[in-house]
């Protein structure tokens, strides 16, 4: 199993601008390219922050002061690592609440931007193929059980397992491998067992000791 990493995901950096580049070149990438936010990069290629269109308009509405990239832009800048899981970099997004990561390889040089709208690609992964690899992946390969008393049903990324395993204990680790495949919504339980993994008592060493007769007169 998988996951997609943000090196998969990411749209590899065409555009870039640098400190001293002026409001209006700004607007026209932004344009050009129909993007939201441009990366500020330095004379080494490392980002030192972020412009989007937020800070163009709080610029044009202020009427003053300086109208580069360097004085507009917000900074520090919050980077993602191209060998990072999808969710490492949604939970970095939410941590900072940022709707954008420029993403950085080994020696700090941007190579790309990871948007939130490419992190949803992850949910337009056909049931088919979710099906598929909770089948071989999951079931038969990490857990390595039939999947002939199994039922996996995938409906819109909403997983629904039914039928029998043959323990309980194994229920959990089922359900949140599920949760952890590219595409998945949610995952819905409904799984019997063959053994509850109830504790049995064995022997009588927890049970109460008999009282002791008193001594006779």
């Amino acid at each position: 199993m998988r996951n997609r990493s943000v090196a998969d995901l990411m749209t590899p950096t065409a555009v870039a601008v640098q400190p001293g580049t002026s409001f209006k070149e700004i607007a026209r990438l932004l344009d050009e390219y129909g993007i939201t936010a441009v990366p500020v990069v330095d004379e080494d290629n490392r980002p030192v922050g972020v412009v989007s269109e937020a800070d163009l308009l709080r610029r044009h509405t202020a009427k003053g002061g300086p109208s580069t990239a360097g004085a507009m832009m917000s900074s520090p800048v919050v980077v993602a690592r191209p060998s990072w899981t999808a969710i490492e970099a949604a939970r970095l997004m939410e941590r900072h609440r940022v709707k954008r990561l420029p993403v950085v390889d080994a020696g700090g040089q941007l190579i790309g931007v990871l948007s939130r709208s490419d992190l949803l690609q992850l949910f337009l992964r056909r049931d088919r193929a979710i099906q598929e690899e909770i089948l071989e992946d999951v079931v038969m390969r990490i857990l390595g059980i039939s999947p002939a008393s199994l039922h996996i049903d995938v409906e819109e990324g909403r997983v629904t397992l039914s039928g029998t395993l043959e323990r309980k204990s194994i229920a959990p680790v089922f359900v949140r491998l599920c949760e952890s495949v590219d595409g998945v919504v949610e995952v819905v339980d409904r799984l019997s067992y063959e053994d509850e993994d109830e504790d049995q008592d064995k022997g009588d060493s927890d049970a109460p000791a008999e009282a002791e007769a008193p001594p006779l007169p």
